[in-house]
This record gives structure tokens, sequence and C-alpha cells, in this order.
């Protein structure tokens, strides 16, 4: 049996630490706990850098569960789209943007990683996902102009 995996974004905002009375991603965080709770009780995090890592095991630890390297466990994979859709994204928009963030939602296959850097997506660990079409999407919008999807597979 192949385990569940997860998709959830690396952004810092969804640590406890950033939390506050007024919550600017109560639902992403929310689909991210609901989505993360659902790989079980021993999750691998799979992240391209040390805020995705940072962000993924939080998550996992705010469920419950424990983060280990082993291959028998649920499969959490923290990237994003890209972060440049609107003037006041973190890089800026950039018109490439959308059309970029549609190809992802067809396929993690085959992604064009110079035009990732450009556009500020962080989607080095997205390359070996299935389709989002087979998973159940908990999340898909572009709050901040940076394009955030919460799915999960099995």
């Amino acid at each position: 049996m192949t385990p569940p995996v997860a998709l959830v974004p690396g952004v810092l905002a969804l640590l406890p630490s950033y939390a506050s009375i007024d919550d600017p991603v109560a639902e992403l965080r929310a689909a991210c706990l609901t989505a993360v709770g659902e790989l079980g009780p021993r999750v691998r995090v799979e992240a391209s850098g040390a805020s995705g890592v940072r962000v993924g095991a939080g998550l996992v630890r705010a469920v419950g569960a424990t983060v280990v390297t082993s291959a028998e466990s649920g499969v959490l994979v923290v990237g994003n789209g890209s972060a440049t859709r609107t003037e006041k994204a973190p890089g800026h928009l950039d018109p490439r943007a959308e059309a970029f963030d549609a190809t992802l939602r067809e396929s993690f296959s085959g992604i064009d990683q110079e035009l990732a850097t450009e556009l500020w997506a962080d989607t080095a660990c997205l390359a070996g996902l299935p389709r989002l079409a087979e998973a159940d999407v908990r999340y898909d919008d572009a709050p901040f102009g940076v394009q955030y999807w919460v799915a999960v597979w099995g």
C-alpha cells in the first residue's frame, strides 16, 4: 500500500509563532492541519529549503505526529506556485505567473525550473507528485499574490 502524500505551502505564517488574533491565513492553516493530520502518526517531510522544512515539521508536530526519515510513513511535500501574481506579491507582478501556475495545476512533471526561479516558485519537490486532478484539493488560491495548494493523494 502506498503511503498518503500531502502538499502544503512553505509559508512561515503557518507556524504557531506567527499566529495572532487576526490570523491572515486561518483558512489555509486549517486546510494544512487537516491534510497533515491524514498522513498518520509518522510523517516524512520533503522540502527544498530550511523554511520549508521548518514549516513542514511545525505542521507535523501541530497535529501530534512525529517527523521521520523512513519511507514507511506519510509524506508531506512542501512547495508552492509563483509568488509574482500581483504588484504586492513578494516577487512583484510578473505576467507569466498565472499561466505558469495553470500549467502546474495540470501537471507537476517537466517543470521549467529556470522560470520557476524567476517567478519565485518553490517547485523543487513537486516534480514527483501526481496531477492535482488526482488529488483531493483542499485549498487553491493566491493570497498575497502567491499560489498555494493544499492537496492529499491516497
